[in-house]
This record gives C-alpha cells, structure tokens and sequence, in this order.
C-alpha cells in the first residue's frame, strides 16, 4: 500500500508546481525580495518556514475543536509566534552570525501571510496527518523559489555559492575573470529579486498556459 493517497500527495506536490504560494498565489513575496542575495540565507529561511508551517499546521488541528471562532486568529498568532521564537533561539545558539542577518526577517515569520492563511484555511477544517502534509508542501514550495532566486543572486552577484567562490577570484582575475567577466552588483539589490521572480512566473505560466486562464 503507498504511503500516501494520491489525495494527499497533491497536497505537497501542487505548491510545488502550478499552486505555489510565491509564483501563482503571489503569498510570502516579501522574504523572497528581502534575503536572497545569499544562498546560506535562502536555506536557513526556507527551513524556518518549514518547520513553523509544518509544526504549526498540526497544533491548529489538534486545537482546531477547542478554538472559539473569535479568538481564532489570535491563538494562531499565538503558535506561530512561540515556534519562531524556538527558530530564533535554535539560530541564535548555533549559527549566531547568520542569525543577526536574518534577526528581523524570521521575526516577520509571524505575518507571513502563507502560514496564517494555510492555519486558516486549512488547519481549522481537517485532520492532523492532512494538516501536516498542507504544510509541509507549501512550506517546501515556499523555499523552493528562495532558494532558486537565492542561487542566482549570489552566483550572479558575487560569483560565490553559500559564500564559496566558483566563478574564480575576481581580484586576482582567475576563472571567469580572467576572460573579462564582471560580477553584477545590481543582482543583490532588491529590485532584482523581484525581476527574477518575475521570470520564474513567466517559465511557469508559459509551461502551462491554463494558469493565465485560470488568473
């Protein structure tokens, strides 16, 4: 017997591909401006989100029967707010450096609009196991495009991949540099984020033409 229904494969499979929550549904698009001009970063966020999503989405539907419908928004806040403190904390003890980096943005990790509205519009309707994979798939699709944009900010932008140089040495002009090529400064500013999100729309809507119809 599989593992998995085919039901419940769609629900990590499809934010990975034609549902996902930064290229289709247009969700958690401030992260992906933010800290992608590092690939390091990327990870660390993509699995952050991760592990609040995932965790998160199966302690609403454990709780999602005792929640008054009024406060709802609040406790959810609630357990959100306490996983991002374990990330931060966890950050804290164990890669200090990148934690100051991230400091502000794993703390928006409590507004980031994915997780609140698979809480909301997931978490509070079904089972724990079903819960579990919703957010697990669209946490990984989530990073899936951090970590794409991530990859081609910083090889674009400082020639270096999880802070390694692959291109060569551009001040002793080995590799690449020493047939002329330049590092492009404009890859790390923000608005380049945003360009190359836009291309990953474009490859994705291009390779299923139903997503234009359908938005």
């Amino acid at each position: 017997m599989a593992l998995l229904s085919r039901k419940d494969s769609k629900l990590i499979l499809d934010p990975l591909a034609d549902n996902n929550p930064i290229t289709i549904q247009v969700l958690g698009i401030c992260s992906a401006l933010a800290i992608t001009a590092e690939l390091k970063a990327s990870i660390v966020m993509a699995l952050s989100v991760l592990f609040v999503l995932g965790l998160g989405n199966v302690v609403i539907s454990l709780m999602r029967n005792m929640i008054p419908s009024k406060i709802r928004i609040i406790v959810q806040l609630v357990v959100v707010a306490t996983l991002v403190i374990i990330v931060d904390q966890v950050l804290k003890a164990f890669a200090y450096e990148l934690s100051k980096t991230l400091a502000v943005f794993v703390g928006l990790i409590i507004t980031n609009c994915i997780i609140m509205g698979r809480f909301e519009a997931f978490a509070l309707g079904n089972g724990v196991w079903r819960s579990f994979l919703d957010g697990i798939g669209n946490a990984a699709g989530y990073g899936v495009i951090l970590i794409i944009v991530g990859f081609f900010r910083e090889l674009l932008g400082s020639g270096t991949l999880l802070g390694f140089p692959v291109l060569g040495n551009p001040i002793e002009k080995t590799g690449l540099y020493a047939m002329g090529y330049e590092n492009n400064g404009f890859m790390l500013l923000s608005p380049m984020a945003l360009i190359v999100v836009g291309i990953l729309i474009w490859f994705q809507r291009s390779r299923n033409p139903a997503l234009i119809e359908e938005n």
